[in-house]
């Protein structure tokens, strides 16, 4: 079972930027694709971006042109990269581990709380 802590969380201003990183241990990272969700107050957990092991990028409507996606298989870490930061940025961002072959295994780390101020 994947172990992923995000880090990186914090307070930021409108127009700024900020850098989530998620470490993964006891899992071949490489194996796995890794991606960032996040949820808002009374609202549904819902997806940022991905970034399969191949190297397919997916963003969502939201974040594209401002938010990017990397991972460095060596120290098994993912990052997103959050520049241009608005209000409707502000939840909590979750790190997702899919593996990407049988048993087709998913964990989450524990969230990092993200606040945009206007």
């Amino acid at each position: 079972q994947a172990q992923l802590v995000e880090s990186g969380g914090g307070l930021a201003q409108a127009g700024g930027s900020l850098r989530l990183s998620c470490a993964a241990s006891g899992i071949r990272f490489s194996d796995y694709a890794m991606g960032w969700f996040r949820q808002a107050p009374e609202r549904e957990r819902e997806l940022v971006a991905t970034h399969t092991s191949s190297g397919t990028i997916v963003y969502s409507d939201h974040v594209k042109g401002r938010f990017t996606i990397s991972r460095d298989n060596v120290k098994n870490t993912t990052y997103l990269q959050m520049d241009s930061l608005t209000p409707e940025d502000t939840a909590v961002y979750f790190c997702n581990a899919r593996q990407e072959g049988f048993p087709y295994r998913i964990s989450w780390g524990q969230g990092t709380q993200v606040t945009v101020s206007s």
